[in-house]
């Protein structure tokens, strides 16, 4: 094959290189950061598909990745639903990044079963515009639930999951790793994407001052919270 033909053949738009991050036809939302925009395939968080945050610093700001997205989906109709978050969410700190905090909505799970249950009726009511939901200790079989629900709701749905599940098969399109950087920074590896492998981290600021500690949870009853 000549140069000139072997060239043409590698630019077809119907032939993907390894060196090439996919070309997503999955619709998308912007993540807000323009810096992890550019790593992502189609420009943002997956919409009708699964992404992952994997983190073991609770409270240091990894809830910030995902605010200008929650900030986007709280000026719809539907409800941004928050499942089995640690700490309480600050809804004065959220009102101030954006948020229109009355569509929050807060439910409270205990086990990975229970907070599978309430995220998949989350996706399937038709009432939310985003989901997110904090999960420890689950298995294959209730995160490929959680995918086909994700799939017929077509919202953006986010986990966060400990940095020690990293090794474990996920049904997840988008894992992200997110460890401290610095102070007011975060570091964010992108374990999983469509496409090629990435190779380089990306580097994004924070906004402190988010969630509450647990004990302020036991001290008050949360206005916004649903329990189940």
């Amino acid at each position: 094959m000549s140069a000139s033909s072997l060239h043409t053949l590698l630019h077809r738009p119907d032939v993907w290189r390894a060196n090439d991050t996919a070309a997503d036809t999955c619709p998308t939302v912007s993540t807000g950061h323009p810096a992890l925009d550019a790593e992502l395939p189609g420009g943002g968080w997956p919409i009708g598909d699964m992404s992952e945050v994997l983190t073991d610093c609770c409270g240091h700001g990894e809830v910030s990745l995902l605010l200008p997205m929650l900030a986007q989906a709280s000026q719809a109709d539907g409800w941004v639903a928050w499942v089995a978050p640690p700490w309480y969410p600050n809804v004065s700190a959220l009102a101030a990044a954006g948020l229109c905090t009355p569509r929050m909505l807060v439910i409270q799970a205990g086990s990975a079963g229970e907070r599978v249950w309430a995220l998949r009726h989350a996706l399937n009511s038709g009432a939310c515009s985003a989901v997110t939901g904090w999960l420890d200790r689950v298995d294959t079989a209730l995160l490929r639930r959680l995918q086909l629900a994700v799939r017929e709701a077509a919202l953006p749905l986010v986990l966060f999951r400990p940095a020690s599940d990293a090794h474990m098969a996920s049904p997840a399109a988008l894992r992200l790793q997110v460890s401290v950087a610095a102070e007011g920074e975060v570091r964010v590896d992108i374990l999983k994407r469509r496409g090629r492998p990435a190779n380089r981290p990306v580097h994004l600021g924070t906004r402190p001052g988010i969630p509450v500690r647990r004990a302020d949870i036991q001290r008050r009853r949360p206005a916004l919270a649903l329990v189940g």
